[in-house]
């Protein structure tokens, strides 16, 4: 499911638009907080993987990468 199924196209504007407003319009400084975020989650992912039981997820793994 993309970004775009997932959220009405006027939502998904607004939370682009509230992105680059916070970084007073900088696109490169919102990408870069972007990814930022996107490294933090991922260790928090990880994290919690290697925290959670097979048995308790029942055999789900997190996928690092979208399908």
């Amino acid at each position: 499911m993309s970004a775009q199924q997932a959220y009405p196209e006027q939502s998904y504007v607004n939370e682009v638009e509230a992105a680059l407003a916070y970084h007073d319009g900088n696109a490169e400084a919102t990408i870069a907080t972007l990814l930022e975020d996107l490294r933090f989650l991922r260790q928090q992912l990880a994290l919690a993987e290697g925290a959670m039981s097979t048995g308790m997820t029942r055999g789900w793994r997190p996928s690092y990468e979208r399908d």
